[in-house]
C-alpha cells in the first residue's frame, strides 16, 4: 500500500522537476520545496480537484472535457501559493506545465505499471455480498 503511494509521488516530483526546466516560468528554490509541492499537489488533485470537477461540470461538458486542463492549472497555482519556495508566474505557465506533466506521468506510469497492472486498484469480489 505504501509502494504505490511513494511511486506516485516520486513520479509527481519528476514531473514538477522536468516541468521546471522546461517552463521558465516555473522554478523551485530548493529540493525541500519540490518535494513539498509533490505531495501538497497529490493530496490538492485527491481533495480539491473533484470538487471542483463537480462544480464545473457543465462547462466540462460544454467544452468536451477541455476545462479539466484549466482546473489541473488552477490545482498547480494553488500550490505555489501555498508552498513557499514554489514558483509560477502565470496562468499560461501553470496551464502549460499541467498539459507537460499530464504527459509525462502517463508516460512514466505505463513504465511502472505496465498493461494497466495498478497495485492501487481495489478488486471488487465477483459474488457473494461486498460487506
Amino acid at each position: 500500500m505504501l509502494v504505490p503511494f511513494l511511486l506516485h509521488w516520486a513520479t509527481t516530483a519528476l514531473a514538477l522537476w522536468a516541468a521546471s526546466h522546461v517552463f521558465k516560468g516555473m522554478r523551485f528554490d530548493d529540493g525541500a520545496s519540490l518535494w513539498v509541492s509533490a505531495l501538497l499537489l497529490g493530496f490538492v488533485n485527491a481533495i480539491v480537484r473533484p470538487m471542483l470537477v463537480l462544480l464545473t461540470l457543465p462547462l466540462t461538458f460544454l467544452t468536451f472535457g477541455l476545462f479539466l486542463l484549466v482546473i489541473n492549472a488552477l490545482m498547480i497555482l494553488l500550490v505555489s501559493k501555498w508552498v513557499k519556495g514554489f514558483k509560477v508566474a502565470d496562468f499560461w505557465t501553470a496551464l502549460g506545465a499541467s498539459i507537460f506533466m499530464a504527459l509525462l506521468s502517463m508516460f512514466l506510469g505505463s513504465m511502472f505499471f505496465p498493461m494497466g497492472h495498478h497495485s492501487g486498484f481495489i478488486h471488487m469480489p465477483m459474488g457473494g455480498p461486498w460487506i
